[in-house]
């Protein structure tokens, strides 16, 4: 067996390194190093791999005031290790910092990590961070997921498309007309600045080469009113960004180009799950229907003395939480 820390530059000039690290944005290589580039500080940005024979797994992570950190930011849904679950106790065992931090994480993929880690010798614990709202497919037709929509969100959508004043398009190319006018859209929306907008433009550059850009465009008499930059890989369509023009709230195109959006992906590429990302906003739950725990894996070392004192308050606000819940209950 073979365990060693890479480089992200290094990691993607490995073949089988790479062929274990996909399904999502959030696990390719070219994402990860994309992200250490322009959002994070590449030079701390580490890939902990091993490999046995045909077995491969991969643990993607940042080195941050003498810590482990997740190589994430806001653009993440999650973080995950990606590969052969067996492997993960001895890169766990090689890391060279005796404190780790990784979320959010899927509940199944947080307790893999766990129980490897503490097979290491890490002192591990694990709570809720967040919300995901998810749509799963499960073979259905658009048709048959809008009828069973909230009924106010169909006669919404029924009511505002048929005046005819919002027409719609969806880009599976990158086209730098239609990103400026994502751009311009966003900044005239309610949502806050964006923090790397250079990231973004690359991003989609580098999904629409591939094929995995989804990009809609509302208009009203040829003005772009409304934008979403969404992605489609390993069966999933991920919802990264939504934005309107406030001043054409009344005529509804947001939702028009979301109830759009959906059909596409749904009756054309066929996924299995829409996945509208970290966050618990009302409005969600008129498209998704389940709605799943992300969570915060907590570690420490048992041997690094320095920080036992963070374990200590950590473990004592982790049992006090349930009895406060308790007594509220009570």
């Amino acid at each position: 067996m073979d365990v060693y820390h890479a480089s992200l530059k290094e990691a993607q000039a490995d073949p089988r390194i790479a062929a274990v690290a996909s399904g999502s944005p959030f696990e390719r290589l070219d994402w990860l190093a994309l992200l250490a580039a322009e959002c994070l500080d590449p030079r701390n940005a580490r890939v902990s791999v091993g490999v046995d024979r045909d077995r491969v797994a991969v643990l993607p992570w940042l080195e941050e005031r003498g810590q482990i950190e997740p190589l994430a930011n806001w653009y993440n849904f999650f973080v995950r290790a990606s590969g052969d679950s067996s492997l993960l106790s001895e890169i766990t065992r090689a890391l060279p910092q005796g404190r780790a931090t990784f979320a959010p994480m899927p509940e199944a993929d947080a307790g893999a990590l766990g129980d490897a880690m503490r097979k290491a010798g890490w002192v591990v614990l694990t709570d809720p961070c967040d919300t995901n709202h998810v749509l799963e497919v499960k073979g259905r037709s658009y048709a048959e997921y809008w009828a069973g929509r909230p009924g106010a969100l169909r006669e919404t959508v029924r009511r505002k498309g048929r005046k005819g004043e919002v027409s719609l398009r969806i880009a599976t190319a990158f086209s730098q007309a239609d990103w400026d006018a994502y751009e311009a859209i966003y900044r005239l929306s309610w949502k806050p600045g964006e923090g790397s907008p250079d990231f973004l433009r690359k991003w989609a550059q580098m999904d629409g080469a591939a094929g995995r850009l989804r990009l809609g465009i509302a208009e009203i008499d040829a003005q772009p009113v409304a934008a979403q930059f969404w992605t489609v890989e390993g069966g999933t369509a991920f919802i990264h960004k939504l934005a309107h023009d406030e001043r054409f709230r009344k005529q509804s195109p947001g939702t028009l180009l979301t109830a759009a959006m959906f059909a596409h992906v749904i009756d054309v590429d066929g996924v299995d799950l829409v996945d509208f990302g970290t966050g618990d906003d009302p409005y969600k739950r008129d498209w998704m229907e389940t709605v799943r725990t992300r969570w915060r894996l907590r570690a420490w070392r048992r041997g690094a003395v320095r920080h036992w004192p963070s374990l200590a308050r950590a473990m004592g606000r982790q049992m006090f939480h349930p009895l406060v819940s308790a007594n509220r209950d009570g």
